[in-house]
């Protein structure tokens, strides 16, 4: 699922005080609305979150691994080829985890809105 997420980003942006954004447009055989919902599809709402963990990933060259989800809220759904732009920001929280606070938006509208706990997955030595 991830990989298939990654190939809807578009346009990915990252700016020097750390605020991201990209587009994404999930096409009508994406791999997500595949039984959400039969006959009405519909993104389900964890493609958003990895959505916008992998536009931290992006951003920062490092696997990172989703420790909680601090709050999440879906306003209005998604549906096949609409665009979809995501708006982040990080800050680091002391103890090796990141807050990530993500908003999503389409036509301008806000369709959800999420804060997550993130860590960071430790570098593997290839050598």
């Amino acid at each position: 699922m991830k990989k298939a997420i990654e190939q809807c980003l578009a346009g990915f942006e990252a700016k020097d005080s750390g605020e991201l954004s990209a587009a994404f447009i999930f096409p009508e055989d994406f791999i997500g609305f595949q039984g959400h919902f039969p006959g009405n599809k519909i993104l389900p709402g964890i493609c958003q979150i990895q959505c916008a963990l992998s536009m931290l990933e992006k951003w920062q060259g490092k696997r990172a691994v989703l420790k909680e989800i601090i709050s999440a809220k879906f306003f209005s759904p998604i549906l096949p080829t609409e665009e979809l732009i995501c708006r982040a920001g990080s800050a680091a929280e002391g103890n090796g985890a990141v807050i990530l606070k993500a908003s999503f938006s389409r036509n301008n509208k806000k369709v959800s809105e999420m804060k997550l706990r993130v860590r960071f997955a430790p570098e593997v030595d290839k050598g």
